[in-house]
């Protein structure tokens, strides 16, 4: 664990043992990087409720913590791919963007562990592989972290601000 990637106020996941968090790892109350994981939850419900400006961001920061290469890194700049061609659909009405910016996404969330700090990996990568041929897979479609579907509160909001 690196110093700066510490969060000793960020939580635990709420269900499950994904990659990333060890029980009996006391710093970052068991995640491997706690600044990851703030980021993760805050951006996963910016995402699930619309805000995927916001949530972009949130991955963004997140990512320059990381070295190149890391599964930190794939991960987070994945994230931001997704959530910059759910943006790109929704606000500009351009696919051709989304099917470029999912198809990043999905390069490099390639060989991350499918559970990566509470986030189902698995159902983000069938829906971006749908979403090319029908955009509308998309429509509805929300992340889920740690069992449920988190959706955006002031926190997030506020979290989101503060990066700026």
């Amino acid at each position: 664990m690196d110093e700066h990637t510490r969060d000793y106020g960020v939580g635990p996941p709420t269900s499950g043992d994904p990659t990333g968090w060890r029980a009996d790892r006391g710093a970052s109350n068991g995640w491997e990087h706690g600044t990851l994981r703030r980021a993760v939850v805050h951006g996963v419900a910016l995402f699930n409720s619309g805000e995927f400006h916001e949530s972009h961001d949130c991955f963004e920061d997140e990512w320059y913590n990381y070295g190149r290469g890391t599964a930190e890194s794939k991960f987070c700049h994945g994230m931001v791919q997704v959530a910059a061609g759910a943006y790109k659909h929704f606000d500009f009405e351009n696919d051709d963007g989304m099917r470029s910016l999912f198809s990043t996404a999905l390069q490099y969330l390639e060989g991350v562990p499918d559970d990566f700090y509470g986030v189902d990996l698995t159902d983000v990568r069938a829906t971006l592989s749908a979403a090319p041929s029908d955009p509308t897979a998309i429509h509805d479609w929300q992340i889920e972290l740690d069992g449920g579907y988190p959706e955006a509160t002031e926190l997030d909001f506020a979290y989101a601000e503060q990066l700026e």
